[in-house]
């Protein structure tokens, strides 16, 4: 059984699988084919990663992949706590250059399904955080972009000062929103 919530972006979804436990621990199906087919998500996940960040406010993203190889996921935290991060790229959307942000940590469970069309990021709120995610397609860096992740035109509230936000060379080099070109187009 799965709880889902449709977030304000659409397609950008937030589904908490349901957790058993005892005095030995817990059991959670966090992924089952048939049931998110029975929620409208039909994609075919390739690939899973998995990431460690060491220390609290380290930021990954805000990143996508574009045509031939674009991707959607399927992003947890198995330990720890993340401030996630959606933005709508898709020209002509309603919702066009909005954000979104969603906390996701290994005590709320929950997961966020990122389709195609949005670039996607995420800032550690806890050390030793360790994310999961699922990808569509496997990673194309002739195709791999990103947006970044400060942009006041995104007008993002991230939880770390902006000097001390841990972030690699890639990221702390990315176009601004504004100048993107249209990689992907919404289809009502």
């Amino acid at each position: 059984m799965l709880e889902v919530k449709d977030l304000e972006l659409g397609g950008v979804r937030l589904i908490t699988p349901n957790r058993f436990g005892d005095d030995r621990g817990f059991f959670s199906e966090v992924y089952n084919r048939r049931a998110f087919t029975e929620i409208g998500i039909m994609d075919e996940f390739v690939q899973d990663n998995h990431s460690l960040s060491g220390d609290v406010g380290t930021v990954r993203g805000l990143h996508f992949q574009i045509e031939p190889h674009p991707i959607a996921k399927l992003v947890r935290v198995t330990s720890g706590a993340m401030l996630d991060v959606v933005v709508d790229i898709r020209r002509g959307s309603p919702s066009y250059g909005n954000p979104i942000t969603v906390e996701l940590s290994e005590t709320n469970w929950a997961q966020l399904y990122v389709p195609v069309g949005f670039a996607h990021g995420f800032c550690t709120l806890e050390p030793n955080t360790e994310v999961e995610y699922k990808v569509t397609d496997y990673w194309s860096p002739d195709v791999d972009k990103g947006v970044a992740w400060d942009d006041p035109d995104l007008g993002i509230t991230w939880p770390v000062a902006h000097n001390e936000a841990a972030l690699s060379d890639k990221d702390m080099a990315q176009p601004k929103f504004s100048s993107l070109p249209t990689h992907f187009t919404w289809q009502p």
